[in-house]
């Protein structure tokens, strides 16, 4: 049997008053969806271990049947790797995002929704500006900072000898939040690592780094342009999540089921878990990790490649930025998008195959609209196939799913779930 997870980036929620106390998923037209819980079962995941932060980061790995206290190094390895950037071992690789503050908050996580081709743009001005800054040359050395272009607003960040055993604050989980009091601040008792920096020593520097880059960011004419529009400026870094170079097994060394598999994911992050996780990359023209990604193309390329092997994990953004972005409409839109224009030609295309498909549906956490964070509660789950017995589940939410006859799984155990079939 082939496997494939079909995972909506934050498409579960919390009960919203302006949906009559139902949440997205329970208000959405989803009939694919709904078919697969009715003909399917369902369950729910703790995605998120004890003791880490619920970010996507967290709970792919996990979804995926990683123990996180021995494989997670943060996002930073994860995105290098998926942008082909090969890690030292003394490289601390940290995401970048390019933000928007203004009034002293930061408004928004996504520099107004930054183009990856304007991303670039900024991202080597910054390293011929900032990583050669003379304060910087002389106070930390050559050639410890290099930033490195990823997608739309999310770069990299890698410092030489720096040391993972800081406290970073993800921007989209502090909207509207006051910048200054959330800047790096070094890990109570850090270690102290032989050939690195102290970790109040990166602390500082990546201080030093977001403080420089407003002014040289603002000053740009990309900003300066969208200032004379009204529009929102893509005036800071944000570097937050990094770590050292992982070590993971891959899937096929894990579950012997899996022989050949693939990720196709818009986002630089999942990109890099499916690396170090053994699995093709897979691009599709048109992945944008937003509202207007190109579901279509996903779907076929998911296709061909479960054609080619026998485990995809099919990874869609969009209901994670809407959330972020409090879009009550759009974060709607981007579930009957996935319903319709993914799941439906995904489910449709191999109801011919005369090998049986095992589908999962799911997201990796919640991003409720009314929150714009991140939240680490249980996320509902489907796993279809055809030969499978039903439970008694007829709609695909948060609140159904709670009937599921998988109960309430945690981390590894859906991996090992999906692997039975």
């Amino acid at each position: 049997m082939k496997h494939i997870i079909i995972l909506g980036d934050g498409m579960a929620d919390l009960p919203v008053e302006r949906l009559g106390g139902k949440t997205l998923l329970q208000y959405a037209h989803k009939p694919m969806m709904d078919q697969l819980a009715r003909e399917g079962r369902c369950g729910r995941l703790i995605t998120v271990p004890e003791g880490f932060p619920p970010g996507s980061e967290v709970a792919n790995t996990a979804i995926l049947g990683y123990d996180l206290n021995k494989v997670y190094e943060g996002r930073g390895p994860l995105e290098a790797a998926s942008i082909g950037y090969e890690m030292a071992d003394d490289d601390f690789a940290i995401r970048c995002n390019i933000i928007t503050l203004d009034d002293g908050k930061i408004i928004t996580h996504n520099g107004g929704n930054l183009e990856t081709a304007d991303g670039d743009v900024l991202i080597k001005y910054l390293n011929e500006h900032l990583a050669n800054d003379p304060d910087i040359v002389s106070k930390y050395g050559e050639n410890r900072v290099r930033f490195i272009t990823g997608i739309q607003y999310r770069h990299l960040l890698v410092i030489r000898g720096g040391n993972k055993h800081i406290d970073c604050a993800p921007p989209h989980d502090h909207p509207n939040e006051p910048w200054r009091e959330l800047l790096v601040k070094p890990e109570a008792n850090a270690p102290v690592e032989a050939g690195r920096m102290t970790a109040q020593q990166t602390a500082d520097l990546i201080n030093e780094l977001i403080l420089k880059s407003q002014p040289l960011l603002e000053a740009h004419p990309f900003n300066q342009a969208r200032k004379a529009r009204g529009e929102r400026q893509a005036n800071s870094i944000w570097p937050w999540s990094g770590g050292y170079r992982p070590s993971m097994e891959t899937l096929m060394q894990q579950f012997p089921q899996i022989k050949k598999g693939a990720v196709i994911s818009a986002v630089d992050l999942i990109r890099g878990i499916g690396h170090y996780a053994g699995l093709d990359i897979i691009e599709v023209e048109g992945a944008t990790g937003l509202a207007n990604t190109n579901y279509e193309g996903k779907a076929e390329a998911a296709i061909k490649a479960l054609r080619q092997g026998d485990f995809v994990f099919v990874h869609v953004e969009a209901s994670d930025e809407a959330g972020h972005d409090g879009d009550l409409e759009l974060k709607l839109r981007t579930i009957e998008y996935l319903d319709q224009r993914l799941i439906k030609p995904i489910f449709d295309e191999v109801q011919t195959w005369e090998e049986p498909v095992c589908i999962a549906v799911l997201p990796d956490h919640l991003t409720p609209v009314e929150k714009r964070i991140h939240v680490g509660e249980p996320v509902p789950f489907v796993i279809w196939h055809r030969d499978i017995e039903p439970d008694s589940v007829q709609r695909y939410d948060e609140v159904s799913c709670v009937s599921g006859s998988y109960g309430m799984l945690r981390l590894r155990q859906f991996m090992e779930e999906l692997m039975k079939y």
